[in-house]
């Protein structure tokens, strides 16, 4: 498992103080401002929040040091890290969805199909990047409970009804 995961990424300056418009990937979008500071992608720059305030899709955030609308700009599509341990616990029948990266795809006959090498969202809703074994092309499977029937994080691998092409 990640020791450290993707809770929000930048987007675009916000006015002309340096304030930058921040998409959220937690359930509660206000929650990034308990986590302390929050890390880049490489985990070699800090940025700590200084304030937020919900707007429409996003929060409009003050990060401490950032005080230009070109410092701002700068910042454009980096994504915020924060340690594993400073997140609450999932319950039973919840988890991560970094967690999913990393699990053996079955189908329901119990056929190994793959390996979940990503999760991606597009705008439309998430979807499974699946390399399948013993190789080949990708393919990619929305994120559902008709496409993912079952998941079992502790046993290291998910239920897939793979498309009938694929």
């Amino acid at each position: 498992m990640s020791t450290r995961l993707l809770i929000a990424q930048i987007g675009a300056a916000h006015g002309v103080r340096g304030e930058v418009r921040v998409k959220a990937f937690t359930e509660d979008p206000m929650s990034v401002l308990g986590y302390g500071p929050l890390e880049s992608e490489d985990g070699t720059r800090r940025f700590e929040i200084e304030a937020a305030r919900p707007a429409k899709d996003v929060l409009v955030v003050r990060l401490k040091g950032v005080g230009s609308r070109d410092a701002a700009e700068a910042l454009k599509n980096t994504r915020l890290y924060v340690s594993r341990d400073k997140l609450p616990k999932p319950a039973d029948d919840e988890f991560y969805v970094a967690d999913l990266v990393g699990l053996a795809a079955h189908t329901q006959s119990g056929e190994a199909f793959g390996t979940v090498k990503a999760v991606h969202n597009f705008g439309a809703g998430d979807l499974l990047e699946i390399e399948p074994a013993p190789g080949g092309d990708t393919i990619m499977l929305p994120f559902s409970e008709v496409t993912v029937p079952a998941i079992d994080i502790a046993a290291g691998k998910i239920v897939i009804e793979p498309p009938a092409e694929a």
